[in-house]
């Protein structure tokens, strides 16, 4: 009984992830194609509206940091995309893939901040901080991987 249970359970807990999985597959294909319009829509703006040189300096500061706003979107979206797959795949959440997560959501955050000239030094200090704690778990995490099931 208990361990009927238990199956019916996992594998309830494996239909929500692979529904996630193809909600997060489509958002990243979404956020895909969005940055394809995006840049041609850059394109165009550049092109199209260059009178002075101090407006379009500004223009395309305004454009790239989109841009690479969006580019660095879409690789936390792809880590966490990789952190559903690893699930289903594994039935737990590896501290490796999480951290790697992590990682490149406050890099995503340092690099902004940074583009953008809006973050002051202590907050670069803590995401600093942060980011080597993480680094470190993964590190970690990957220097004492657990036992696989079969030994």
């Amino acid at each position: 009984m208990k361990s009927k249970a238990l199956e019916m359970y996992q594998k309830t807990l494996d239909l929500i992830v692979a529904a996630l999985i193809f909600v997060m597959l489509l958002t990243l294909l979404g956020t895909v194609i969005g940055l394809g319009f995006d840049f041609i829509g850059a394109v165009k703006v550049v092109r199209d509206g260059m009178p002075t040189q101090h407006l379009s300096h500004g223009m395309i500061d305004s454009v790239v940091r989109d841009m690479v706003i969006d580019i660095l979107s879409v690789f936390v979206l792809i880590e966490l995309f990789r952190t559903f797959t690893d699930y289903l795949e594994f039935h737990r959440i590896r501290l490796r893939v999480l951290s790697e997560v992590g990682i490149a959501f406050i890099l995503r955050e340092i690099f902004i901040g940074l583009y953008d000239h809006s973050i002051e030094w202590k907050d670069t200090l803590a995401l600093t901080i942060l980011l080597a704690v993480l680094v470190g778990a993964r590190v970690t995490a990957v220097k004492y991987q657990p036992l696989s099931k079969d030994s």
